[in-house]
């Protein structure tokens, strides 16, 4: 099963959000679509719901044309789950009431067997009697995600699904959410502005800025090979240091990587927290520390480095947790290249 989007166009009067987004999922897929709030993500899951006209471009899955301008399959139609936001659950109606609002269609006889094999793969069978307000919100949450797959939808949408959760609830649901999604063997498409969130959800991401796909690809790919700098910094902190290229290699206050095809000039040096180590005091670069904090999984480290012109650059390093240094200490660090990424200089 697959859901392929082509050419896909949308426009709210002269306002243009999408811009001719074109992708497609594998059979069972996650496909996440990250980006800042407002580049267009909800508008691209209405139009494949059919929540909105197609404008332009083209919706298939499993190779049958869903729309395209002229020619609209209704959402009843379309074979597609959708799981929102805000949930929009009907607060009047049990949890098993919920869960069958979308199986209509369904012979009676039938739509008990769905509704109980939909709360059985989200761990809420016990719950069947009760009403949404006597549900915690991961509950809620799967309850939605149970009323989008009882009619055994052949692909899965989701709207920021997780973000009215708090963060300790929300590890614990995207977790639940992930297993169930994998188990189903259905192409789904999940929207989120969470970096974490879609590296932990996706098996790919299209990272999406103002209306078009910046980059696609598995997410160690963007965050290891990010292709410009808004890729970098949206998928995890980074620490920005000048740089000038010379040879096919960037030259930093703390020394220089490899920058293959970048002209020699100034350029712009990305580094992950992660890839600034720390070295005895007489190896590499100097720097001074100005705080260590453990942060439970990780030590983030502030440090303080000569600029080579008399000023400073403050840069942030993470070590394992344990790594224990003092204010002021005087420590050497060096760069793993594999986390340092050199753009061309932005004129300012």
């Amino acid at each position: 099963m697959s859901l392929r989007l082509s050419g896909i166009r949308h426009a709210y009067g002269p306002r243009e959000v999408l811009r001719g987004i074109d992708l497609e999922t594998g059979p069972g897929e996650i496909l996440c679509l990250l980006g800042p709030s407002g580049d267009g993500k909800t508008t691209l899951l209405r139009l494949v719901a059919g929540l909105e006209p197609l404008q332009a471009g083209r919706i298939e899955l499993n190779g049958t044309v869903l729309a395209e301008p002229g020619r609209e399959l209704p959402p009843e139609e379309r074979s597609i789950g959708f799981v929102f936001q805000d949930y929009a659950l009907f607060p009047h109606l049990t949890v098993a009431e919920n869960v069958a609002f979308g199986l209509r269609r369904v012979p009676r006889g039938e739509r008990g067997w769905q509704v109980a094999e939909a709360l059985a793969s989200v761990g809420l069978e016990t719950h069947a009697g009760a009403y949404p307000h006597m549900l915690s919100g991961g509950q809620q949450q799967r309850v939605a995600l149970a009323r989008a797959l009882a009619p055994r939808p052949q692909a899965l949408l989701l709207d920021e699904a997780f973000a009215s959760l708090d963060a300790r609830l929300r590890d614990q649901v995207r977790d639940d959410t992930l297993h169930v999604l994998q188990t189903s063997g259905i192409p789904a498409l999940v929207v989120t502005h969470d970096a974490e969130e879609a590296m932990f959800m996706a098996d790919r991401i299209a990272l999406m800025r103002e209306g078009r796909v910046v980059q696609v690809g598995k997410p160690e790919e963007l965050y290891l090979h990010p292709r410009e700098p808004f890729v970098a910094t949206f998928l995890g902190e980074v620490n920005r240091m000048p740089a000038l290229v010379r040879g096919g290699r960037a030259q930093t206050a703390i020394g220089s990587v490899a920058a293959a095809g970048l002209p020699d000039g100034p350029a712009e040096l990305l580094l992950r927290p992660e890839g600034l180590l720390i070295r005895p005091a007489q190896d590499g670069a100097a720097a001074v520390v100005e705080a260590c904090r453990l942060l439970g999984a990780t030590t983030l480290v502030h440090l303080a480095v000569p600029d080579g012109a008399g000023g400073m650059q403050h840069l942030h390093a993470r070590l394992p947790p344990g790594a224990v240094l003092s204010r002021g200490q005087q420590v050497g660090v060096a760069m793993d290249p594999a986390r340092a990424f050199v753009f061309r200089a932005v004129p300012s």
